[in-house]
């Protein structure tokens, strides 16, 4: 597994190696010693996974302390534009997005501090992402800013479809970040 870049500090883009035969491919995704080596210290608690159609934006997604969490994120099938936001008011970055596609072809990873929101724009039909968190889920926890709210080009050419508890997130400028 390889860093391909670092969008905000501790954020990692990651490429895991690909082993291809006749068959398929075999895609190792974690490895606590390979992490170490990394330096990213991440202790999978949970994991969930998610199926979209084209079109639809998750997101931005986050826990509040005590059970913010870290996450490691990856398509498995189709394609998204994955965007991270960093609410860390300490970090040179705080309320900047980047976004990275993540595919079943391309095979990266995004390991997401916790105080960096997660979401995605499905690209394609059935898109399938994998989150792996480093706490286990808490509803009462369970937080997000609101996906058009941080001035971030989603490239989106027809209406988003949004989940009802994604369109009442707050806006970037009314959250009072905890990170």
């Amino acid at each position: 597994m390889t860093v391909v870049s670092q969008p905000f500090p501790g954020t990692f883009v990651l490429q895991p190696k690909v082993f291809e035969d006749a068959r398929g491919d075999f895609v190792k995704t974690y490895h606590a010693g390979l992490f170490r080596e990394l330096g990213i210290a991440f202790t999978p608690a949970e994991e969930f996974f998610s199926t979209s159609k084209r079109d639809v934006v998750r997101g931005m997604h986050f826990q509040l302390p005590p059970h913010d969490h870290a996450k490691l994120v990856y398509c498995v099938r189709g394609r998204v534009r994955d965007v991270l936001l960093d609410l860390r008011t300490a970090s040179p970055n705080y309320g900047q997005a980047v976004a990275i596609e993540l595919s079943r072809e391309n095979h990266k990873q995004i390991y997401i501090p916790a105080g960096v929101a997660h979401g995605f724009l499905s690209l394609e039909d059935d898109s399938v992402m994998v989150y792996k968190t480093s706490t286990v889920h808490a509803p009462s926890h369970d937080a997000g800013i609101r996906w058009d709210s941080f001035g971030f080009c989603w490239g989106i050419d027809n209406p988003p479809i949004i989940s009802g508890r994604d369109s009442t997130f707050p806006g970037l400028g009314d959250f009072h970040s905890p990170f």
